[in-house]
């Protein structure tokens, strides 16, 4: 079945939400990232920053007898009993010391990677950074930072520290980026479905309302616009039979212009371009009103019932609504061989038609007077003007079949108190 212009429309919503989201998801993908890669940046700053006080004061300790390193400074300090822990290395350096290593117990790393780190530092005078493993393959930050006797590197002054809770601070960090960012694409998702869903709707609504107007204008036409044509064709063929065809043509093209007064209604009510004029009214005389001008024929009757009662509501439209009723109990509340037999009650702001029709249908008697059909075969397009005059006055619009046969369709409005 091909897609209506209001479906297209509805998929367009998707788009729409899948195209808010990704947008937003790159965006909280590039911020997560930066994030991230900030707050790594930031751990291993801190680190750095705790090597380095090590180091530093190290250097400052360390002292040179007849142009040889001296470590015995920094030994009987305290220094060498904390952590972070440190080696002193003369890193390829003339003349070469023995070296020194803090006693805190501090995680370490192999002496040869250190002594690496060292020579690197007194060959280039640079401090040189880095992550490398202990023993038990955890993580370590190491920092190799030289010192200097004349100018020269002497040696240099390596550091080390345990990485591995700034590395699970940092996981920890990522696992809460990612699950917040999840969490955000998630809703920035749905608000954009609501919000897209918001905007489109009025939209939507207007197409299916054009679509089901068409079609229900093509529905309705079509009978009677063939009808027209047959009896034009026959006029034409007949010449003889003209004084009775031609008033059968004409009642069928004012039954034409009903049917399109209806429609045009109906589409106005639907795009809210209808205004309704409330005001109070009589019902019994509008009623009254509505018998007097319709006519009737075949030996129809139609009896009315009226108690005074009075509703707020628009005059115009509430007597479109009961010619609507009383057309279609007119025109199909009858049996076949018989004259049509309506009767209106009107009490209570409510309006009460009953024919002596054959009733309306099981299937059709809950349906909600959208494309009501009768059991006569009628389009049911007046009863669905009728449904929506009811809609906007805040009232109800009920069918039903008695035991004794026919039909009885309620319009019920709210009452003013006399």
């Amino acid at each position: 079945m091909a897609s209506t212009a209001a479906t297209r429309l509805r998929r367009l919503r998707w788009l729409l939400t899948l195209l808010f989201t990704v947008t937003n998801a790159l965006g909280l993908v590039v911020f997560a990232a930066l994030a991230v890669r900030a707050d790594a940046a930031q751990g291993r700053q801190q680190l750095d920053g705790e090597l380095r006080r090590v180091t530093v004061a190290a250097i400052q300790r360390i002292t040179f007898e007849h142009d040889a390193v001296s470590l015995t400074s920094l030994n009987n300090s305290g220094l060498t009993g904390g952590c972070p822990g440190f080696v002193v290395l003369p890193g390829g350096a003339e003349p070469a010391f023995l070296g020194l290593e803090s006693r805190g117990g501090c995680v370490t790393a192999a002496l040869a990677v250190l002594n690496g780190a060292a020579v690197q530092a007194v060959r280039t005078g640079k401090v040189v950074v880095g992550y490398v493993t202990d023993g038990r393959g955890r993580a370590v930050r190491m920092l190799a930072e030289p010192f200097y006797h004349g100018g020269v590197a002497a040696g240099a002054v390596v550091a080390t520290l345990d990485a591995q809770p700034e590395a699970s601070r940092h996981g920890r960090m990522l696992l809460l980026t990612a699950g917040g960012c999840g969490i955000l694409v998630a809703g920035l998702a749905l608000a954009g479905h609501v919000v897209s869903g918001r905007a489109i709707q009025p939209a939507a609504n207007t197409l299916e309302q054009q679509e089901l107007l068409l079609a229900e204008t093509a529905h309705d036409l079509r009978t009677p616009v063939a009808a027209l044509r047959a009896l034009a064709e026959a006029a034409l063929d007949n010449p003889d039979q003209r004084a009775d065809l031609l008033p059968r043509t004409v009642g069928l093209a004012q039954r034409m212009g009903g049917i399109i007064d209806d429609l045009l209604v109906r589409a106005r009510l639907a795009a809210g371009v209808e205004r309704l004029t409330l005001q109070p009214a009589r019902l019994d005389q509008l009623v009254a009103g509505v018998i007097e001008n319709t006519p009737t024929d075949d030996g129809a009757q139609v009896e009315l019932t009226a108690t005074e009662s009075t509703v707020y509501a628009d005059p115009a439209l509430l007597q479109r609504a009961i010619g609507n009723l009383l057309d279609n109990a007119l025109r199909h509340g009858r049996r076949p061989g018989e004259a049509a037999l309506v009767h209106v009650t009107v009490a209570d702001g409510r309006v009460v038609v009953a024919d002596s029709g054959p009733g309306v249908s099981k299937e059709v008697g809950g349906a909600a007077f959208d494309r009501f059909t009768t059991g006569a075969g009628s389009s049911g397009l007046g009863l669905s003007i009728v449904r929506w005059i009811a809609d906007a006055h805040d009232g109800t619009l009920t069918v039903r079949n008695p035991p004794a046969g026919g039909a009885i369709f309620e319009l019920a409005l709210r009452p003013i108190p006399q």
